[in-house]
């Protein structure tokens, strides 16, 4: 297959090439697209087949669900059976934006774009050239991350053309996104609702619309075996090729116990990356050093963590090694993020074991 590569400036966007790409999801067809999160990859919802290509593309599970992507408030009632109030306030709370739902799903919705679960994850994202193009599709858009199925999520196009080409139709490069993590997913299917996936709408801010908010137990634990209802739970997610290991404690004891296993992992052959915080980076001795940002800014740790775990498998490094951060607030989900890439490998120096 011969994918199509089309830039598109946000603040521009081109509504010739936004209208063909609208068109060959229209026909069952795949497009990769850039939201404010991560990039998309994106067939029509309402299509099993796409959904099936999709899948196929990806080389992802099926019983993973795809979350659907729409533009206008209006079109949630055609793909949900019932909106619950719940559903409403958080939507006004945060919609357009990182948010996802889990809401029973109408019989509009196939079983493919669900993962075979009665329920539909959907949300509504705010970059104009997501907005644009679900609008030219039809409304509905299914939209799992544009990367092969757990690999490090694309942040920018250059890492979409690398999974995607030739497997999809077309690549929409939209430039860099903005928050670099996917969006948070919220069960409203659940009283209390529960939180699936943290992102960027954190825990405090849904309390304050919705009052108590549960949190699901995997978030920060290995898998449990149960079907997943949103996407991201069950599988190794995010991962590097080099082995991932997070080390918290001390940041003193940190810095000693990385560069000491650092030494030791090159002595045997190994090419060894370190994701330091500013304040550390300059400090760390191995092959790869590269700085996440300030651990005062978790935004900018979010934006870059993507990035440089694709950076590693390019240059080829095989043992890596990550600072801990602290999980709260929009931290919560850079570590959720960390642990999946990491399949749970983590050294707590604190109790002087591993988890």
């Amino acid at each position: 297959m011969e994918t199509k590569i089309v830039l598109i400036a946000q603040e521009e966007p081109r509504e010739d090439l936004l209208r063909e790409a609208g068109e060959v999801l229209k026909n069952g067809g795949l497009v990769a697209f850039p939201t404010e999160t991560v990039y998309g990859l994106g067939g029509d919802a309402l299509n099993k087949d796409s959904a099936r290509k999709i899948y196929a593309a990806k080389g992802r599970p099926s019983d993973n669900p795809l979350i659907v992507h729409i533009s206008r408030m209006e079109d949630l009632t055609d793909i949900v059976s019932q909106v619950p109030r719940e559903a409403l306030k958080i939507a006004e709370a945060f919609w357009p934006g990182p948010l996802t739902m889990i809401l029973p799903k109408s019989d509009k919705v196939p079983y493919e774009t669900t993962g075979g679960l009665d329920t539909v994850a959907v949300r509504m994202p705010s970059h104009p050239i997501a907005r644009k193009l679900i609008e030219y599709a039809g409304g509905y858009v299914a939209a799992p991350s544009a990367n092969v199925s757990g690999k490090p999520s694309p942040t920018v196009a250059k890492y979409v053309v690398e999974d995607m080409q030739g497997r999809i139709d077309m690549i929409i490069d939209g430039g860099e996104v903005g928050i670099g993590l996917e969006s948070t997913i919220i069960d409203l299917t659940v009283f209390p609702p529960q939180i699936l996936r943290p992102g960027y709408i954190t825990p405090k801010m849904l309390e304050q619309v919705l009052g108590r908010v549960d949190e699901d137990e995997t978030m920060f634990r290995a898998d449990t075996g149960q079907a997943p209802k949103a996407p991201g739970m069950k599988y190794r997610h995010y991962a590097p090729k080099g082995e991932l290991t997070i080390v918290q404690g001390d940041a003193e004891d940190v810095l000693v116990y990385i560069n000491r296993q650092a030494a030791a992992d090159i002595q045997c052959g190994h090419k060894v990356g370190v994701i330091a915080t500013e304040e550390l980076c300059r400090e760390y001795s191995a092959d790869v050093v590269k700085s996440i940002g300030s651990r005062h800014a978790e935004e900018d740790i979010a934006r870059n963590l993507y990035r440089i775990l694709r950076e590693f498998d390019e240059e080829q490094v095989t043992r890596i090694y990550s600072e801990g951060f602290a999980v709260e607030g929009f931290g919560q989900a850079i570590m959720n993020r960390l642990l999946k890439a990491a399949g749970h490998k983590v050294i707590n120096l604190s109790e002087k074991d591993s988890l």
